[in-house]
């Protein structure tokens, strides 16, 4: 069993050309009523057209260690929120940014074990 999140978004070709060239997003799936849902790992996200953008939540892409979330920030630093830190009462290491529709992403890494995933 695998799941997905969607977001509505007014401008799809831009967010998706968003996602596909800066995070390494990959198409999965086209439909034709109007939705994108993009692949990153075991992370499906899909994205359809509407009047207006969804932008509650965040979208959080886990890396394997601080040096990809330093290369990722190196990346997005023109549109994120602040340089990478610890952040002690998760036991994680991150950075946030906006999505051209304003919606938070998260880049971080877990500084602890933890169970495979699927």
């Amino acid at each position: 069993m695998h799941g997905l999140v969607f977001f509505r978004t007014a401008d799809r070709e831009r967010v998706v050309e968003f996602y596909t060239d800066r995070l390494g997003f990959e198409e999965w799936l086209e439909q034709d009523g109007g939705c994108t849902i993009l692949r990153r790992a075991n992370l499906l996200v899909g994205f359809c057209g509407a009047e207006t953008a969804e932008t509650e939540g965040i979208v959080t892409v886990a890396v394997e260690d601080r040096a990809a979330v330093d290369a990722l920030y190196e990346e997005l630093a023109d549109i994120a929120r602040g340089k990478p830190a610890e952040n002690e009462a998760f036991d994680i290491y991150q950075f946030f940014a906006e999505d051209p529709d304003g919606r938070a992403i998260e880049v971080q890494t877990f500084l602890h074990p933890t169970p495979p995933v699927g």
